[in-house]
């Protein structure tokens, strides 16, 4: 864990509702460091519809490769998911296979599953071998000490430089029914969609088929984890997974409340990660109107959020709005100088291609003296609209990264 806990963390980590259908384990494997807790085994029931997304990157990591190609498959036998933290068996060529290959043997041995259901992840330091013989040695361990309420050690085993633990649920009625949402994720830096360095396990009871599942994980995804940047790199092991054991017996294909209760939860662990932002002081909310189209309006309020001079500003509490205007203007999307407007909270900055006339500086920094902030910009141009989170840039962030692997 680096350095003190983020001033942006909530209190404690929630209390989150035991999902019938999922277990939980971790444990010290010895990954990267000694007596860390730094391995989690999930067991899920057969019958569990397993969704997922995952990085972009042209050098992703041989775990997310494995896990793409198993999404679909035959859910009668039940799933696992293992996760390892330290190490991200990320460009390590043909290690990285094989250690996959035989972590996917050995939990297989271990629980029963077959290898085509039990789904891997790596988070950690980039172009090391993992020891995944340390991991092996730690398996009959993890499925003997499986636990219903064992999530928040599980959260707590997929961190790298996060300073606390995320964890999100909530609950929703389904024709009577009341259905079970809960998740967790690791994530403070190397974030920036397409995903982020970043992993993410939700777990449901309701019942809905793969297919549907995976509809409503992508697109809810485009509204959350794709809608954050600390730092405008994107990793080579970001992987979310949203698993439906069907415990419940409710079934919530189609259902809007069931998708608006996901919805939220997947929200607020993408604003967890964004306020553990390695270095954060600072949680930041970029919204952007009038665009051209939304597309447009994504496009802009991403140029802002990874801008380092904007971010930067907002460390220091400068309300910099040159440093807006920059932003949109460098991002490639449709914008017209002597039609936009950008406002710090309630506050009107600029307009009409130049400051407002009601605008006084002493309003604007007080509103960068918050802990959060809200960035308005309206383009003049159309109804498109993005909203994205960020996090400000201080020299924190270099002392973590500078010694990352030291």
């Amino acid at each position: 864990m680096a350095g003190p806990v983020s001033p942006l963390a909530p209190e404690r980590f929630p209390v989150l509702p035991v999902i019938d259908g999922v277990t939980f384990a971790a444990t010290a494997a010895g990954v990267r460091y000694k007596g860390r807790t730094d391995v989690m085994l999930a067991l899920l029931q057969p019958g569990t519809s397993v969704a997922g997304v995952f990085t972009k990157s042209s050098t992703r990591s041989a775990p997310v490769l494995d896990c793409q190609a198993k999404l679909g498959g035959d859910a009668s036998a039940g799933a696992a998911i293992l996760v390892n933290s330290g190490n991200s068996n990320a460009f390590t060529g043909h290690y990285g296979q094989t250690s996959v290959a035989e972590i996917c043997a050995a939990v297989a041995q271990a629980t029963g599953l077959p290898q085509a259901r039990v789904f891997t992840s790596s988070t950690g330091v980039i172009g090391e071998p993992l020891p995944h013989d340390r991991i092996i040695a730690k398996l009959d361990e993890l499925a003997g000490a499986q636990d219903a309420t064992g999530i928040e050690a599980a959260a707590r085993a997929i961190m790298t430089t996060d300073t606390f633990p995320k964890g999100s649920a909530t609950q929703v009625d389904v024709g009577g029914t009341t259905v079970s949402i809960a998740g967790i994720a690791k994530g403070s830096g190397m974030i920036a969609p397409d995903m982020a360095t970043m992993l993410v396990y939700v777990f449901t009871d309701a019942k809905i088929a793969q297919p549907d599942l995976q509809a409503m994980v992508s697109e809810l995804n485009a509204k959350t984890f794709n809608c954050i940047t600390v730092d405008s790199d994107t990793s080579t092991s970001d992987s979310l997974l949203l698993c439906a054991t069907g415990a419940s017996g409710a079934d919530v294909t189609g259902n809007a409340a069931f998708k608006d209760a996901l919805h939220q939860v997947m929200q607020d662990l993408a604003h967890q990660v964004v306020r553990d932002g390695e270095g954060a002081t600072k949680f930041v909310e970029i919204a952007v109107t009038g665009a051209a189209n939304d597309s447009d309006a994504h496009t802009h309020a991403m140029s802002i959020a990874n801008s380092p001079l904007v971010k930067t500003a907002i460390a220091g509490e400068d309300p910099n709005w040159g440093r807006i205007v920059m932003a949109i203007g460098k991002s490639g999307a449709a914008a017209d100088r002597d039609k936009l407007s950008v406002s710090f909270g309630d506050v009107l900055v600029a307009e009409n291609g130049w400051v407002s006339p009601t605008y006084k500086e002493a309003d604007g920094a007080a509103c960068m003296k918050q802990e959060n902030i809200q960035v308005s910009v309206d383009l003049g141009l159309g109804s498109g609209s993005a909203t994205v989170w960020t996090c400000d840039l201080t020299h924190r962030y270099i002392e973590i990264n500078a010694d990352y692997r030291s």
